[in-house]
């Protein structure tokens, strides 16, 4: 168990990439002594727009903003409130992050295959558990957030606009170098990506004031439990008779607190790497 009575100071990130910046705050200052920053020679939005329409299918305009916009509008329509969580998925291409073969179908609110039996999980579900997960903060970003699942990077991307300090781990090699490389064209400095179990959480930059996973196991672990700051809200998915459902827990100083929120299907939890 992690001593979470102990102020941890934050940690350079040896993966350090010019930072998206949390939704309507302006970017973050330069990164500590030491760490390497790679600047983008065009301010971010114009490189991410650059490299969305390079990537899009000719004639499909899924680098278009308004694009994003109307898968925004639906997701409003739905019942997510949170303007910070619509602001931030307006602004990450998701086409980016599924197979060229697959992006005509990027902005619909449907899971997409990754690779190695994994998926992108719907607009829909990352918003909800999103809004969850930042419980009406308004627009104070979360300071410091884990992430279980990397998967293709997509939701760490959209979580590195909404919180100061990002941590994303991912048990698969192969989706971990795939996020690596599709994040680092995004240059954001203030998301860190581990290899390893996420069961386990990641302990050295533990407490965290978020912590969400992208995957499902009968349990929430207890590494997660332990790892979550008093104040912190943990969002995960958990077998609930023959489904899943979201659940949320809440840390007071009294202990913890579980509510339980819609049905989902995600993938397995599972320890180890691979």
């Amino acid at each position: 168990m992690n001593d979470t009575t102990k102020p941890r100071a934050p940690r350079a990130f040896p993966l350090s990439l010019e930072r998206l910046g949390p939704v309507g705050k302006p970017a973050a200052a330069p990164a500590p002594p030491g760490a390497t920053v790679l600047r983008p020679q065009r301010p971010l939005h114009q490189a991410v727009q650059d490299r969305a329409r390079a990537a899009a299918p000719a004639g499909l305009g899924l680098d278009s903003e308004p694009v994003r916009q109307r898968m925004v509008q639906k997701l409003r329509a739905a019942g997510v409130r949170d303007e910070q969580v619509l602001a931030a998925m307006a602004r990450v291409p998701r086409h980016l992050f599924v197979d060229t073969a697959l992006a005509t179908q990027a902005y619909e609110d449907t899971s997409l295959p990754i690779g190695l039996q994994q998926t992108i999980s719907k607009p829909s579900v990352v918003a909800r558990m999103l809004e969850l997960l930042r419980g009406g903060r308004g627009e104070q970003p979360l300071p410091r957030i884990l992430e279980i699942g990397t998967g293709c990077g997509y939701q760490a991307a959209v979580l590195a606009l909404l919180g100061r300090q990002v941590i994303s781990v991912e048990r698969l090699k192969p989706l971990h170098e795939k996020a690596r490389g599709l994040l680092r064209s995004m240059r954001v400095d203030n998301l860190r990506l581990v290899y390893g179990d996420g069961m386990l959480g990641h302990g050295p930059n533990a407490p965290y004031d978020g912590i969400v996973s992208a995957a499902g196991g009968d349990a929430i672990p207890q590494a997660w439990l332990d790892q979550l700051a008093v104040g912190g809200r943990l969002v995960a998915p958990v077998v609930r008779g023959s489904g899943q459902v979201i659940v949320l827990v809440e840390r007071s100083e009294s202990g913890f607190v579980r509510s339980e929120h819609e049905a989902v299907h995600f993938v397995p939890l599972k320890s180890g790497t691979t």
